[in-house]
């Protein structure tokens, strides 16, 4: 697959001081502040992408052997300034799952950790992109 078929794009536009929104072709919009106002932030952003990417596979995968009763996911990292820069470190994604009592709720809470793993290891573009690394290419277009 190539061009169209693998092609993931957002627009971001400025709304106001230190504010913009991000647009996706489906007309989705999402605001992203500076830290001054309740938006969040791109590294919040991050951390619930790294939530979200994962959550929506595990929850995929144990669901079809029983639907959640409750299902909360917590990422979390540091933010620090060193000699590479700025970047997040030591960044952790927490699973707090409970299946109903009984035969499919049991088989979930079994594949969990499974699931939890392929997530990591395979399935969520999110991490993987940020475990694997790669340049990013910055372009004026002016």
């Amino acid at each position: 697959m190539t061009g169209s078929d693998t092609l993931r794009s957002i627009d971001l536009t400025r709304i106001g001081d230190g504010r913009y929104k991000a647009t996706n072709g489906r007309g989705g919009v999402l605001p992203i502040g500076s830290g001054d106002d309740p938006d969040f932030t791109p590294v919040e952003l991050l951390l619930a992408a790294l939530a979200g990417c994962s959550a929506i596979d595990v929850d995929a995968i144990t669901g079809k052997r029983a639907a959640a009763l409750s299902f909360d996911v917590r990422a979390e990292g540091d933010k620090i300034r060193d000699d590479q820069g700025n970047h997040m470190t030591n960044l952790k994604v927490t699973f707090d799952v409970v299946f109903p009592e009984g035969e499919g709720g049991d088989a979930a809470r079994e594949f969990l950790p499974r699931a939890v793993a392929m997530s990591r290891d395979r399935l969520c573009t999110v991490s993987r992109t940020v475990q694997i690394g790669g340049p990013v290419e910055f372009t004026p277009d002016s």
